[in-house]
């Protein structure tokens, strides 16, 4: 189980009634964000979201919109109680310029480790794998992709034939054999067919490419960002490395997600569900992310 939260959609800039756009995402009390934008910590906290969880931060790149809200998130961090290490996986460059930014909080009252990415890759953080791509931005970007691998389906039949102990029966779920009565009983013999892994796709600030879809594969939510509703502005749009809602919805088509939830909008897009024609047309599960929207992926 994975859960979900836009603690804000925009582009650019915060608005009035609109934060910078992040991803976060909690497993069993851990959680992750992906970039931190001017106000990130305000959002994070009409959201009803606990810094004091937070133990991983992904930077997609370094645009202000972005990062620029990263002292006052840690600041805000501590003051919610948090004493544990954050991680922080961040483009290359990344330890310097967060370096520099930090140093108008230079005591906190826990450890921050910068690793800096540098091409495709995954990694594992508290149960969840975490792929990262090279996007098409002005700069390095990169895309991320969170997955929670689940066990197989346990089969209590299975496991009665074999005279496994009720006691005994978590271990083998869990992946490890055990002894009965001198028989070794392995996983694969009281387990029925694999379940599929919980998928969250985040894509934000690239140009469209069709690698994107490949790399959002059987998403059970893609999150992708859409500055406008409209296909006339793909020239401008292509030409400042962003997309609008219908290239998102093909990547959602195309990676056979579930549900796709758009945003990264920009100011000027003051009501973005009423753009949303183009996108359903292509990918008809599509919403318009607001600040706050949640979702629990089982």
């Amino acid at each position: 189980m994975i859960d979900i939260c836009l603690p804000g959609t925009g582009g650019m800039k915060p608005l009035p009634n609109r934060y910078l756009t992040g991803l976060w995402a909690e497993h069993k009390g851990k959680a992750l964000l992906i970039d931190c934008g001017e106000g990130m910590q305000i959002a994070l906290a009409k959201a009803g979201l606990s810094l004091a969880r937070l133990d991983t931060l992904f930077i997609t790149h370094f645009h202000a919109d972005h990062i620029a809200g990263l002292p006052g998130l840690l600041l805000s961090a501590g003051n919610y109680g948090k004493c544990s290490p954050l991680v922080i996986y961040a483009p290359a460059g990344g330890r310097e310029i967060i370096q520099r930014l930090c140093c108008i909080c230079p005591e906190l009252p826990f450890d921050i480790s910068v690793h800096e990415i540098n091409g495709r890759e995954t990694i594992f953080r508290n149960g969840l794998e975490i792929s990262f791509m090279p996007v098409r931005h002005r700069i390095d970007c990169y895309c991320y992709s969170i997955m929670e691998r689940r066990p197989p389906v346990f089969s209590p039949e299975k496991a009665d034939r074999l005279g496994v102990p009720v006691n005994m029966r978590s271990v083998l779920h869990k992946g490890q054999s055990i002894d009965v009565n001198g028989s070794i009983i392995t996983p694969e013999m009281v387990t029925e067919s694999e379940r599929p892994p919980l998928k969250v796709t985040y894509i934000t600030d690239t140009v469209y490419f069709p690698e994107l879809s490949e790399f959002a594969e059987n998403s059970g939510l893609l999150i992708s960002e859409g500055m406008y509703g409209e296909d006339e502005f793909i020239p401008k749009m292509t030409q400042k490395g962003h997309m609008v809602f219908s290239q998102s919805a093909e990547i959602a088509a195309g990676s056979r997600s579930k549900e796709l939830w758009l945003t990264h909008f920009s100011p000027a897009l003051t009501v973005p569900e009423e753009h949303l024609e183009a996108a359903k047309a292509i990918f008809p599960n599509t919403l318009a992310g607001t600040d706050g929207m949640k979702k629990t992926i089982t």
